[in-house]
């Protein structure tokens, strides 16, 4: 199973981007789906995320402006980001929890991982 992340781009701050998580193989509708970022010099920072029956959870940074959702059909899970800040800037990874326990704010409880998309937000 691989991941595969796009969407990324710079955007001007109160502006918006899609980001998409397409999976490839495996039965995506059972995974539990997570985004996490990480800004120069930090450390990796959850997002959002959305477990296989869609209970949906955020971190309080970018709750309110920033939207995940996922389509089964398409294999895809999305991070729509809206009112973007600058400090919103950073590399969006996807995760995939394929089996076992999972938390969603914790990364070791992810299995897979795309390859990271760029989103830099300019004033």
């Amino acid at each position: 199973v691989q991941l595969q992340a796009s969407g990324g781009g710079l955007v001007q701050t109160g502006g918006s981007l899609r980001l998409s998580c397409t999976a490839s193989g495996g039965r995506f509708s059972d995974f539990n789906m997570g985004w996490f970022r990480q800004a120069p010099g930090k450390e990796h920072e959850f997002v959002a995320a959305i477990s296989f029956d869609r209970l949906i959870k955020y971190s309080d940074s970018v709750k309110g402006r920033f939207t995940i959702s996922r389509d089964n059909d398409k294999d895809t899970v999305y991070l729509q980001l809206d009112s973007l800040k600058l400090e919103d800037t950073a590399v969006y990874f996807c995760g995939a929890n394929t089996r076992g326990s999972w938390a969603a704010q914790i990364r070791g409880t992810y299995h897979l991982w795309g390859q990271g998309t760029l989103v830099t937000v300019s004033s």
